[in-house]
């Protein structure tokens, strides 16, 4: 008899999180330039010179800073499993009674939980430490380069809309264009990873629309008024 292992939408919670993230930012910051300065100066080399340089500037922004931030994680793990390393050699039975002592916390019993945290470090001591008492494992480690890679192709894709939209639509309702095609995308977006995290697709949709027409309306009006005064 063959058992399938279940489905859980945890394990695709980093690569989601940077890949939905990099697209709505791609999307809504390079609309919401394009936006503003549509509104304040209503000429089409500008408006595509500006899709183009946010585009590339937030790809390489978001690559860059999800890179440090991720590299900053790893750093701290390796520091724990190193120092974890480091006690496991020098006071084993002070860290398997420590292990013994956390599956207690969860219910278990204290002959079980010794036993169990016995069978664990004949096993492997070190993983069974980094996954039960610091929370390391294969799904939540850090993965720098993955991240950034994620962040910067996601960012360019999601960016990539209202670039080719600055290319097409009339100069004249460009504002329209830009709002219109953005939204339809960000919802489908908002349902993508709703869909793809096991959560509520009206919901997602709902929030991201709202907060994107509120990014949108506010760079609007600032372009607007910008350009009116500049003039």
């Amino acid at each position: 008899m063959h058992h399938q292992l279940e489905k859980h939408y945890v394990n695709r919670i980093g690569w989601l999180r940077a890949a939905v993230l990099g697209a709505n930012d791609g999307l809504l910051s390079t609309t919401s330039i394009v936006i503003g300065v549509a509104a304040a100066q209503p000429d089409r080399n500008t408006i595509v010179l500006a899709a183009l340089a946010g585009m590339i500037a937030g790809a390489m922004s978001m690559a860059a800073g999800e890179y440090v931030s991720v590299s900053s994680q790893e750093d701290t793990e390796k520091a724990d499993l190193l120092r974890e390393k480091r006690e496991l050699e020098e006071m084993p039975e002070v860290e398997l009674m420590e292990l013994a002592k956390i599956y207690e916390r969860r219910g278990v019993s204290k002959e079980t939980a010794l036993q169990v945290a016995t069978e664990l470090t004949e096993h492997d001591a070190l993983a069974a430490h980094a996954h039960d008492e610091l929370g390391i494992n294969e799904i939540t480690q850090a993965k720098p380069l993955l991240a950034a890679v994620a962040s910067f192709g996601s960012f360019a894709l999601g960016a990539l809309l209202p670039f080719m939209v600055s290319f097409l639509a009339p100069i004249k309702e460009m504002v329209y264009f830009q709002y219109g095609f953005s939204i339809i995308f960000l919802m489908i977006l908002g349902a993508i990873s709703a869909k793809t995290g096991g959560s509520h697709i009206g919901i997602a949709m709902l929030r991201i629309c709202f907060w994107g027409t509120v990014a949108m309306g506010i760079t609007a009006l600032v372009g607007h008024f910008f350009g009116v005064s500049v003039n």
